[in-house]
């Protein structure tokens, strides 16, 4: 799809902005991460687990977003690192950044800035409530005002987040779409464009049947932990006498039937009171309560068997270690060397086909290890040139950038 002469300029950090790029890289664009030398680069180079060594920075939490990009440390508040930036991006096919509204136009970072010398440059922006809204973004805190969070958990228990930065997440497909969509623009007429995500719309774009049973029905949603409002067993765990649980989805009417029957309750097929979906909604606590008394007395792998044989719909309900005992998610890994550790990530690209082809990109680099090769081989920098822009602080205290 793409190749290194394909060029992205990151201005952006965390997760959203920065596993847009990687999925470029995945299919083969040149990402060059523009990082913060004051601030020792990204902040989740030192989001590390209690497991991790303190004296790498790639960290796991940076990995996970970062494979197949190149990292240079610039001060961009300084005359000399801004300068350093605008070469960049006027090579650039697209840049991917994460300002604040008005913090971009400060920093002369902004589409109008770099498009006047790079007109077909294509500008992805996220935020987190929009062009008008100087709030910073926080996942944590757009899950919770988006509705996640609220509908999130038990019945009886708190609002609780999602174990994952969903909302980064669905900002991040939100921009690779509309990049995607920028650059056939600019393939069909040659101009770039800009675009902009913010989160607070990704997650309220995904609420999907949440957003419409109040919107359609006047029901506002609460938390069900599992269970799904408009079918019932759907997303029900069933847990095992062994202790490991299953989850179920009996989305249609037949599925209903040959679920009850396989587990030994047959009258629950025939029960006039639970022919359609409306009537086990509205019967969810006694018709769960009569499947479980059944299934706790089976275990997982005899329940499993039984619903597999009638072609019931169900998963084991996994942790990480067995996720990746799975050859679908084995699929996904990738396998590298970092600060001379091996080092595993995921794949952002999940998709197969012969549409493009997905590369195996270099493992997440150290804080402004590419610096030399880009100064003096991308951008052409002479060395007399190097000294006079580190000593005009263009790398904050890093100094004169290692050459090959």
């Amino acid at each position: 799809m793409f190749d290194r002469r394909f060029v992205i300029v990151e201005l952006a950090n965390i997760l959203a902005g920065p596993i847009t790029s990687m999925y470029f890289a995945e299919l083969g664009a040149r990402v060059i991460k523009v990082e913060n030398p004051h601030t020792r680069g990204d902040a989740t180079r030192g989001w590390r687990t209690l497991n991790e060594d303190p004296a790498h920075d790639v960290s796991s939490y940076f990995s996970c977003a970062n494979w197949g990009k190149e990292s240079i440390a610039i001060d961009t508040t300084t005359a000399a690192g801004l300068s350093i930036a605008h070469d960049l991006c006027a090579r650039a096919d697209m840049v991917t950044a994460s300002f604040k509204p008005g913090d971009a136009p400060k920093l002369k970072l902004d589409y109008a800035s770099l498009a006047a010398h790079n007109p077909r440059l294509i500008y992805g922006q996220i935020n987190a409530y929009g062009e008008d809204d100087p709030r910073p973004g926080f996942d944590a805190i757009v899950q919770a005002e988006a509705g996640f969070t609220f509908l999130n958990g038990e019945p009886d228990g708190p609002p609780t987040k999602m174990p994952v930065a969903l909302v980064d997440l669905l900002a991040a497909h939100q921009l690779k779409e509309a990049l995607l969509l920028a650059l056939l623009k600019r393939e069909r007429t040659g101009r770039g464009s800009f675009v902009s995500v913010s989160l607070l719309q990704a997650a309220v774009a995904s609420l999907a049947n949440q957003a419409t049973n109040y919107l359609v029905g006047g029901m506002i949603p609460q938390r069900m932990g599992s269970e799904h409002p408009n079918i019932v067993p759907y997303g029900t765990i069933l847990m095992g006498s062994d202790g490991r649980g299953i989850v179920l989805a009996a989305a249609t009417e037949r599925q209903y039937r040959d679920f009850v029957k396989a587990i030994g309750l047959p009258a629950l097929a025939e029960d006039p009171d639970l022919q359609t979906a409306r009537q086990r909604v509205a019967r969810r606590d006694d018709l769960l309560a009569r499947v479980r008394a059944k299934t706790s007395l089976m275990t997982s792998t005899e329940l499993a068997a039984a619903l597999g044989a009638a072609k019931v719909p169900y998963g084991f309900v996994n942790d990480m270690a067995a996720v990746f005992e799975q050859p679908g998610a084995q699929a996904m890994l990738m396998t590298g060397n970092a600060n001379g550790q091996p080092l595993r990530g995921v794949h952002s690209c999940a998709f197969s086909g012969d549409a493009a082809t997905i590369v195996e990109p270099s493992p997440p680099p150290s804080l402004h290890a590419d610096a030399g090769p880009l100064l003096r081989e991308f951008l052409g920098y002479p060395a007399d040139r190097l000294k006079v822009l580190t000593d005009a602080g263009a790398f904050g205290a890093l100094g004169v950038p290692p050459l090959a």
